[in-house]
């Protein structure tokens, strides 16, 4: 058997082989022409991919006969079919029985969810039925802070070159990130609900699963949440990479499935006859549809439940074989969907890529773990503190059980006495009849010797709060009530004490969202859409096909050692403050870029409008240079200007009559002037360096490189080479010729030493008249601050002396109110009495 095929741009990238006209021969005596139109036709075949195969008959193998992708259910004997049937659903049912003590500690774990309202009757009629919220409140803390850092408002992707980038890497890189973003936000709608309630399921059960694949239904990419519950492994499996087999139970329409099999996904099976949803319905679902208020309805067959089985077999007809056609008996990665309720295989797909010699399993879930645990399935909220919110929910059952017993009493009562309607509770403030025969009535009644509710109890449960708070971290970090003059480092150090435990979970969902988007960049490479569904501002909207290669590593935007808004604000802000300590070692750009990363910390919008990122310089003619430079602003040479007639330019400025009568220890403009003049003096060397024959020639060379190196991606590894030969090369280029134009310019900076000493001595006067000047002006100005604060005090004075005696004046102005109508009171009262006494004397 002879294969065939196109190379592709993975094969020459992996052989290393320039271009595709070049023929690889097996054989040399063999004219391929001739022994192709010899063959048989029914010994040709040509595959989905564009590849030949030659010298196989079909009935040789009828697994490499027909399409790649076919369901081989439809071709399957009934007889294969059922023993693979068989063996599946006794390996599923196996590995269900092995994690049953996993499921039990699961679902007790959910009864201390706090959802649901237990009625007890136990050890009294009414006692308390109260959960303590120290589990609910551990999961909705750790849901709602994962939750916008793990899906912000922007999009969740981001892309970088791996490698040494290019201008056409780094737009490649933008599309893929832009592309990835809009389909997870705009059109893989389930993506942000079931992130959502991915994470209020991670802590709770301690592993949550996603399945990424091209729904057929739904014609794009999707990445569905999978319950741990919902995802079944074998007994000692420690990750996905070596599980010899994965079950994914699916819980899908009954008329979904029907889609599917009228489609062709599935094999058409009788979907008739009554089943009952109970079917699967597993003591874990039970508990999640009580803490919901829901349950079954009785028998109906809206809903299927399938099996999907990554699992590797030996099917008959379908063996793996080796170049000599013998079978290896090695088993095949494929996929297998088992409907248990009509004991029927729907279908088998093969898992691995067809031009992979290896035949590696597809990968298609994630598993996102909370804590690392022993094995497979990690370790959740109800394992770790499932025990402390136990206890507590105890303890707090026994504090409000006291308090209900010492609050309402029983007790004994002597047999002769007689309580009328003694079946009825005392209400408040009732006196009831009772008929004691004799003797004291306290002698007759006896309460019981209920005690308050326990202060020890109640210290214990605080305890146990605590404990379960410090381990969830969820207690608020006390680091705003630190001193705010502490250096950096203890800050820092406070902050990471009190957030090990979240940066390290944080740290392990930042992994598993990497791989997700590493899985769904494949299948966006590999799936039928092979355009941008936008116009994209960067280049062709056909560039999809090619984008989502090697070249571009997509992580996700969260970063892994940052976990809360809060976190990242105290950073920014560190960060802040070290740079205003030290701006002349940050670089002209050090102040502006730590406040908008202070900005962007504190999620801001559109920071560009309030910090609009400076200027950047332009090229000055030399007259405005000089300008500047006497402003004590610098300047700054470009490529590509007159250097010749620049230097001249600051050559006037440095040997003018201004620049030259600085006085001592002002001469800075000098030495700007002179460091401007070396700018242009170092940029002229440059490019005459760049002029030389064999940098030319170098140039040259690197350019046809580049353009071959867009045809065979292993020519840019041969560009880089050069480049760096040819930088040390330029550098002493460089060297050479600015020492020389040093060495010629080197007369024009001599100043005039030689000075009149008359014009000295009078320098000397005017600097001292000057100093006399400003010592006679700061007395006067500080006789003026004096005098101002002086009067800034009396009128605080006279301002609060009026204010007391308005004060005052309404204090009188309210107590002659008062008196007033104290008066018209009792002048009412004493009215209202005299005419009471008219009235009753006249009748």
């Amino acid at each position: 058997m002879a294969i065939e095929r196109g190379v592709d741009e993975v094969d020459i990238a992996e052989l290393g082989i320039e271009d595709n006209s070049k023929e690889i021969l097996v054989g040399e005596e063999v004219e391929t022409d001739q022994f192709i139109e010899e063959m048989p036709d029914e010994q040709v075949q040509t595959l989905d991919d564009g590849t030949m195969v030659f010298g196989m008959d079909e009935n040789e193998n009828p697994g490499m006969a027909g399409d790649f992708n076919q369901n081989l259910a439809e071709i399957m004997e009934d007889q294969d079919l059922g023993k693979v049937f068989s063996d599946c659903m006794g390996d599923i049912q196996d590995d269900i029985s092995s994690r049953k003590e996993w499921m039990d500690q699961y679902k007790e774990g959910l009864e201390f969810l706090g959802m649901k309202f237990e009625d007890r009757t136990e050890p009294f009629e009414g006692a308390s039925g109260v959960i303590h919220p120290l589990l609910a409140e551990s999961v909705t803390q750790f849901q709602a802070q994962a939750y916008k850092e793990m899906l912000p408002s922007g999009g969740p992707v981001k892309t970088q070159t791996v490698g040494m980038g290019t201008p056409q890497t780094d737009l490649q890189a933008a599309r893929v990130q832009e592309y990835m973003n809009y389909m997870l936000t705009q059109e893989m709608r389930e993506y942000d609900p079931e992130t959502d309630q991915l994470l209020f399921y991670l802590p709770l059960s301690g592993s949550a699963f996603r399945k990424v694949h091209f729904d057929q239904t739904l014609s794009r990419p999707v990445s569905r949440f999978i319950p741990s519950e919902k995802l079944i492994v074998p007994y000692g499996t420690t990750s996905l990479d070596n599980a010899v087999r994965i079950t994914h139970v699916i819980d899908m329409p009954t008329n979904e499935v029907k889609k599917l099999q009228q489609s062709g996904f599935y094999k058409k099976t009788p979907m008739s006859g009554k089943g009952s949803n109970l079917e699967g319905y597993d003591e874990v679902d039970e508990e999640i549809d009580e803490l919901q208020g829901v349950k079954p309805s009785g028998p109906t067959d809206y809903e299927a439940e399938l099996y999907e089985m990554h699992v590797e077999l030996d099917i008959p007809g379908f063996e793996d074989v080796d170049a000599k056609g013998e079978e290896t008996g090695i088993k095949l990665p494929y996929i297998v969907t088992l409907f248990p309720k009509q004991s029927a295989v729907l279908s088998i797909r093969r898992n691995y890529q067809q031009v992979d010699p290896m035949r590696r399993r597809i990968d298609y879930f994630v598993h996102y773990k909370f804590l690392p645990g022993v094995g497979f399935y990690g370790f959740g909220l109800t394992h770790m503190i499932g025990g402390l919110s136990k206890a507590s929910t105890s303890i707090l059952r026994q504090l409000i059980d006291a308090g209900t017993l010492a609050n309402l009493p029983a007790g004994f009562k002597a047999r002769g006495i007689r309580i009328r309607d003694d079946d009825t509770p005392l209400q408040p403030g009732e006196f009831r009849d009772m008929d004691a025969p004799g003797g004291s009535l306290r002698d007759a009644l006896m309460p019981l010797p209920f005690k308050e509710p326990s202060g020890t109890l109640l210290s214990l449960l605080g305890m146990l709060v605590e404990a379960g708070k410090r381990f969830a971290s969820i207690g608020d970090m006390q680091v705003g009530d630190g001193n705010q003059e502490a250096p950096v480092g203890t800050t820092i150090a406070l902050l990471e004490r009190g957030s090990r435990v979240m940066s390290a979970i944080h740290k392990r969902m930042h992994y598993s969202q990497r791989i997700e988007f590493n899985l769904l960049a494949k299948v966006l490479r590999d799936s039928p859409i092979k355009a941008y569904p936008y116009m994209v501002a960067n280049g062709q909207q056909q560039l999809m096909a090619t984008d989502f290669d090697d070249r571009i590593d997509i992580i996700p935007v969260s970063d892994p050692n940052i976990f809360s808004m809060s976190q990242r604000v105290m950073l920014a802000q560190e960060m802040l403050q070290m740079v205003q300590s030290a701006p002349e070692i940050h670089g002209p750009m050090g102040i502006h870029n730590a406040y908008r990363r202070m900005y962007e910390a504190m999620g801001v919008q559109q920071v560009d409008q309030l910090l609009p990122p400076p200027p950047q310089p332009q090229p000055t003619p030399p007259a405005m240079e000089n300008s500047m430079m006497l402003q004590g602003q610098p300047a700054q040479a470009f490529p590509d200007q007159d250097h010749d007639a620049h230097i001249a330019a600051h050559l006037t400025l440095y040997q003018s009559s201004i620049a030259q009568n600085t006085p001592p220890g002002q001469q800075q403009l000098l030495g700007v002037i002179q460091g401007h003049v070396y700018q242009h003096i170092d940029a002229k060397a440059r490019e005459m360096a760049m002029q030389d024959p064999e940098i030319t020639q170098m140039q040259q060379q690197m350019q046809q490189m580049q353009q071959q190196a867009a045809q065979n991606p292993m020519m840019q590894q041969q560009v880089q080479q050069m480049q760096q030969q040819m930088n040390p090369l330029v550098e002493d280029k460089v060297a050479q010729t600015t020492a020389q134009l040093l060495s010629e310019m080197a007369p024009q900076f001599k100043t005039q030493d030689d000075e009149d000493p008359l014009v000295e001595l009078r320098k000397q006067e005017l600097e001292i008249k000057a100093e006399d000047v400003d010592r006679k002006a700061s007395e006067a100005q500080q006789r003026i601050d004096i005098e101002q604060e002086r009067l800034d005090r009396n009128i605080g004075m006279a301002e609060d002396r009026l204010e007391t005696q308005v004060d005052i004046a309404d204090m009188k102005n309210d107590t002659a109110q008062d008196r007033l109508n104290l008066q018209r009171e009792a002048q009412m009262a004493k009215t209202a009495e005299n005419m009471a006494k008219d009235f009753f004397g006249r009748n």
